[in-house]
């Protein structure tokens, strides 16, 4: 009995240690962007990196969700004689939710898992050890930047997946299935206002931080040898996977 108490004991307070780590490690990183923000070359390098690496798997993924939105909403529709708010549907499922949580979940992916390969690599051949030797912040050349480059891309690539998803919608609906285009493009201009646009912006916003900062995270932290950084890099492929589910419902509460 004393030693499953002293088990639950331990693993408490293991899960305190690790939360109040990832919280710090998120307020001194948003303290050095303001602070320290790094070079304009290496923010340009990250961006390049998120942003322009991922534009080919984001424009595929927008074109067939955009064509499956189109396929399943107009068969919907169909059945309350509404075939002309299709593009309205398409529209709002795409700028409200599938578009910034999709880009985040594609980005995570491809980038986020990188991230963290990154700075794992870096930890456990002691490059990290080495700059803290030299008395050079390892935040303003690793995590700054990528924090910057983060946040910077998301809303533009969701901006983008919103676009060809939506043209996708429109080549299901009015091309292969003879919808009117006038009443396509007319009633998602009537149904699409500022705050939905704002939201899906604010939303893509948030979900940049929540990948730089797991990514980074669990790479500075990653374990020794080649197995400690697959294991950082699974992990934080699935925490910031779930914290992007998670955060988009309680965004989407607050801005409703």
């Amino acid at each position: 009995m004393l030693g499953m108490v002293q088990s639950i004991g331990r693993l408490t307070i293991i899960g305190l240690r690790d939360l109040g780590r990832i919280g710090w490690f998120l307020v001194y990183s948003l303290y050095m962007i303001v602070r320290r923000p790094g070079s304009p070359l290496q923010i340009l390098k990250q961006i390049r990196f998120i942003g322009a690496k991922s534009l080919f798997v984001i424009c595929l993924t927008a074109a067939f969700t955009g064509m499956v939105l189109g396929l399943q909403g107009y068969y919907t529709l169909t059945k309350f004689g509404s075939e002309g708010m299709l593009g309205a549907a398409v529209a709002l499922s795409l700028i409200r939710e599938l578009g910034p949580v999709l880009t985040a979940l594609m980005v995570t992916g491809r980038a986020g898992s990188a991230i963290t390969a990154e700075i794992g690599i870096m930890r456990i051949t002691e490059q990290i050890d080495a700059l803290e030797t030299m008395a050079l912040d390892p935040f303003k050349y690793l995590v700054t930047p990528k924090f910057i480059a983060a946040m910077l891309s998301l809303p533009l690539l969701c901006a983008i997946f919103d676009v060809v998803g939506i043209y996708g919608g429109w080549v299901v609906g009015v091309k292969l299935l003879g919808v009117n285009p006038g009443a396509y493009f007319y009633e998602m201009g009537k149904a699409v206002v500022w705050r939905d646009v704002y939201s899906g912006i604010a939303k893509s916003f948030s979900f940049g931080a929540i990948i730089a900062w797991i990514g980074c995270y669990k790479g500075y932290y990653a374990g020794h040898g080649a197995e400690g950084v697959s294991k950082a890099t699974t992990e934080s492929v699935v925490l910031t996977s779930v914290l992007i589910l998670v955060w988009d419902y309680f965004l989407t509460s607050i801005l409703l």
